[in-house]
């Protein structure tokens, strides 16, 4: 899991969903059905866009925040 200062909170469903979910009320607001995922999400700032990066075995997934 990863959580936000934007209160948002990343995690897998357990069903090969990656969902970012509102932290404050748990409401899910996203997902992308990427695979079983290996890794905890990681963020990171690349010239002005946020990012949020997580793997699927010998994939890696970015996608960016706005």
């Amino acid at each position: 899991m990863l959580t936000t200062a934007g209160n948002l909170l990343f995690a897998s469903d357990g069903a090969g969903n990656f969902v970012a979910y509102d932290a404050r009320t748990g409401k899910p607001l996203w997902n992308a059905r990427i695979g079983r995922i290996t890794n905890a999400p990681q963020t990171y700032m690349l010239d002005g866009h946020q990012y949020v990066t997580v793997a699927t075995g010998d994939m890696l997934w970015a996608f960016v925040m706005n």
